[in-house]
């Protein structure tokens, strides 16, 4: 199944660029995210069964319960944003913003960007996964700057600039790590395999361990958005295309927090205690939801808003990470899973206002129930869900990490948690309700309405997470337990 998830987008690439219509382009994208959705499902239940798979086709791969809810994640959200994809570029087309070649060359970046995330999860080799992390970066970029005006290229830039540094001090972090298990390694073949320094880990030099994990939650916190790195963040999520925002904000921010759990896993087992990162990792993460809740409260731009709260939501991964409990890991866990689904369809839902009102500027977007009502309904319980409200699966994670925080005897912090989380509901309620009342100004464009896949897979998406605040299943429930043990070293 490994092999087949990473031959499928190398395959559809090529079937791009000999596709003659914009409509052979569409299905063969939905065909392919489908096939890779089910090869995914299929290795979801290998690796709930067994604990985790192996395969051998040119090089070493592994997948274990970690690394299968991430990846799951990339081939789920994927698969949603492939469909959208058909009928936002569909619009595209009709209104010349661009053409068939241009239509390939998206598609080409997006499955390659797709194929680096499955390389980044499905190999145990960090050096692999570093280069496939700086890959993720290379193909995204020009997904960001794909609108090719002023603004776009100049995020398009800080983006690539500002990760590759943090990228370069994530290497930095690799490669102490491995100077730290130097000595130790006896079987050829397995130097920087996390799973060979997973179960030497209390061999491991102590003090440079430490000093690799600094290096890896720097750098791969930028990658992350965690504040005080976050800048490039706002920016980039804001000007690139919708479904491109919904892919960064949806699953390369958990890839980047992917690779600072593994480090992290490898030092708690070590240690056998999480007290040297945990309150690096809380520290991280209260400012950023701290930085996420001034910003939304005076955002003017819905997508920028949007950002800005992905910024939030890796802090609340972050924290419970940092806290160090089996509860506030798997609330950490479950809610990245929920931010997911919800981020990437609230971008999605974006994606139809903007091509219907031509404008990210809220003040500008009036009466979304009248002229948009699939979308504006969709928009709305959104917004509730990304605020923490109760049915849906975020208000579930949510509700976990402050029992998580309080049970541990962080008092302050879960204070301090429940009083930003506050702040940012106040930010959205101020700044996003305005737009879905009265009356739609002239400048909106009528005649684009959204299309009816982009309408499904909004509709499919808020099932998704109100169905998931109630009920997970058992499968899914056994792969987090399990990931949540190897997080906390087991």
């Amino acid at each position: 199944m490994i092999s087949y998830l990473l031959l499928i987008p190398i395959v559809s690439i090529a079937a791009f660029w000999l596709a003659r219509r914009e409509s052979h382009i569409f299905v063969l994208g939905i065909a392919a995210a489908l096939i890779m959705l089910s090869a995914g499902i299929k290795l979801s239940l290998d690796v709930a069964a067994l604990g985790h798979v192996e395969s051998r086709v040119l090089m070493f791969f592994y997948v274990d319960s970690l690394s299968m809810i991430v990846l799951g994640l990339v081939l789920a959200v994927s698969f949603f944003v492939v469909i959208y994809c058909a009928g936002y570029f569909k619009k595209e087309l009709e209104r010349g913003k661009i053409d068939l070649k241009r239509l390939r060359l998206f598609y080409s970046l997006l499955f390659a960007f797709i194929f680096s995330m499955i390389l980044l999860l499905t190999t145990p080799n960090m050096g692999i996964m570093w280069i496939a992390i700086e890959a993720t970066t290379l193909a995204s970029v020009f997904l960001v700057g794909f609108e090719n005006n002023k603004r776009s290229l100049e995020a398009s830039w800080k983006y690539i600039i500002i990760c590759s540094v943090g990228i370069a001090i994530a290497l930095l972090g690799i490669i102490v790590l491995h100077i730290s298990s130097i000595g130790i390694i006896k079987d050829a073949g397995t130097e920087l395999s996390w799973t060979y320094l997973y179960e030497h880990a209390k061999e491991l030099d102590l003090n440079l361990l430490r000093l690799a994990f600094i290096f890896m939650l720097v750098g791969f916190g930028t990658k992350a958005g965690l504040a005080p790195m976050h800048t490039w963040l706002p920016d980039a999520h804001s000007q690139a295309p919708s479904p491109v925002s919904a892919m960064l904000s949806g699953v390369l921010l958990n890839n980047a927090m992917y690779g600072i759990m593994r480090g992290l896993a490898i030092l708690n087992k070590a240690m056998g205690s999480g007290s040297f990162a945990g309150a690096a990792l809380m520290a991280l993460g209260l400012l950023s939801i701290l930085t996420a809740a001034v910003f939304i409260l005076t955002q003017r731009d819905y997508k920028r808003l949007l950002a800005y709260s992905s910024i939030e939501h890796m802090g609340i991964i972050a924290l419970g990470l940092g806290v160090f409990t089996p509860a506030s890991v798997l609330a950490s866990l479950m809610h990245m899973i929920n931010h997911s689904f919800t981020k990437s369809m609230l971008f999605l839902s974006a994606g139809n206002i903007y091509q219907r009102y031509g404008t990210k500027d809220i003040y500008k977007v009036k009466g979304l129930f009248k002229s948009m009502p699939i979308t504006g309904v969709v928009f709305m319980l959104g917004i509730f869900a990304i605020t923490g409200m109760p049915p849906f699966s975020i208000f579930s994670s949510e509700l976990g990490m402050v029992v998580a925080l309080f049970k541990n005897g962080s008092y302050l912090a879960g204070t301090a948690f429940l009083f930003l989380l506050a702040l940012v509901f106040v930010g959205f309620a101020v700044t996003l309700f305005k737009i879905f009342y009265g009356n739609a100004k002239g400048e909106q464009q009528k005649s684009l309405k959204p299309s009816p896949y982009a309408d499904a897979v909004l509709v499919a998406m808020i099932g998704v997470i109100t169905v998931t605040g109630v009920f997970m299943p058992n499968g899914v429930l056994k792969l987090l337990m399990d990931a949540q043990r190897i997080v906390t070293g087991g």
